[in-house]
């Protein structure tokens, strides 16, 4: 649906006019059942731009946006050092949260921010685990024609910075940080909730984080480099395989009837066998190839709009789902090739 099409929309105020918000958030509101009634940005020349565009009031002080203006619920995209500030702000006002990724620096700051929920609807903006590949992937991987998931491999351009623990102590910002919850929340999406990490990397920070999730899954983010498209996810299973490559190319592998030394056809007769390919459809200008859709965008905050308005549950966008995310990023952190077990609670 449309936001025009909609007939019960929320109040929505977003803080932060960046690049993010502008390109993204902003577009995404189209498809959403929202009312755009405020802009708040601390400078000047990209709120007062961005509110020519846009018929909203602009501020540059998120108090005197809840103050003059009825808000059911706030967006929240700046730093992740700021998010849990401003997010505890407009919980204490009875403001429903979106919160960008990443949502905070540690996964305390978490903690804290489920105490302040006072009864409000909290969603983080994990995409990679809303896009339409990730719901495919997890559909087939426990579904009751396929199942029987066995292992996990993520390839992301990523590095792992060292001084890991120097790094959380001083909450310093690196992109471990800030694309690394990306791959992160896809892996948790499909495998659950993580006993123990062990990162293996070499002296630039490219290697691979190994996740022991707690149903015996095993998971591999391939901390890769190089130039675009490089981000790929593959889930393995002994009947089957599935691969994602670039968020918008879906191939379930099946096999064939095999027999090594006497099969002579790779295509054999019915459709039982083989491989299923989905992707988008490019020659309609349709949501379904829109880089807003395919990255899950539109879709994490239709999650929290839904939730606002229905009560609906947030699943992979809470707070309890990204406390598990930021778990894992700390725990990898402090690695250095130990393995590293997971807390509970």
């Amino acid at each position: 649906m449309y936001q025009r099409e909609y007939e019960k929309r929320i109040r929505v105020g977003l803080i932060g006019a960046g690049s993010h918000a502008y390109r993204n958030l902003l577009p995404a509101l189209h498809y959403l059942p929202v009312k755009l009634v405020a802009i708040c940005n601390r400078g000047r020349e990209k709120l007062d731009k961005t509110g020519e565009e846009y018929p909203c009031h602009c501020y540059t002080s998120s108090e005197e946006m809840y103050e003059k203006e009825n808000l059911d619920a706030v967006i929240i995209s700046v730093s992740p050092q700021m998010h849990p500030v401003l997010a505890k702000d407009a919980l204490a006002r009875g403001i429903h949260v979106f919160l960008e990724k990443p949502p905070a620096m540690s996964a305390q700051e978490i903690r804290e921010l489920a105490e302040a929920k006072n009864g409000c609807v909290v969603s983080v903006g994990f995409k990679k685990a809303c896009m339409p590949a990730a719901r495919k992937a997890r559909e087939i991987a426990y579904s009751s024609s396929y199942g029987g998931l066995k292992s996990l491999l993520a390839v992301y351009p990523m590095s792992m910075p060292a001084q890991g623990e120097q790094i959380l102590e001083k909450r310093e910002f690196t992109n471990w940080l800030g694309n690394g919850c990306h791959p992160l929340s896809f892996l948790l999406s499909i495998g659950g909730r993580v006993r123990a990490v062990t990162a293996l990397c070499g002296a630039e920070g490219q290697g691979c984080v190994v996740l022991e999730f707690e149903n015996g899954v095993i998971g591999n983010l391939h901390l890769a480099d190089g130039p675009h498209p490089v981000e790929q996810y593959q889930l393995f299973a002994e009947k089957w395989n599935l691969f994602i490559e670039n968020t918008d190319t879906v191939v379930l592998n099946r096999g064939i009837p095999f027999q090594y030394a006497y099969t002579d056809n790779f295509a054999p007769e019915g459709d039982e066998s083989g491989a299923i390919i989905w992707r988008p459809q490019n020659c309609l200008a349709t949501l379904e190839n829109k880089a807003l859709y395919l990255q899950g965008i539109v879709q994490e905050l239709e999650i929290f709009c839904h939730a606002v308005l229905n009560g609906e549950d947030t699943g992979y966008t809470s707070l309890e789902f990204a406390l598990e995310v930021m778990k894992v990023y700390e725990a990898a952190l402090r690695s250095a090739g130990r393995r590293i077990e997971i807390e509970r609670g």
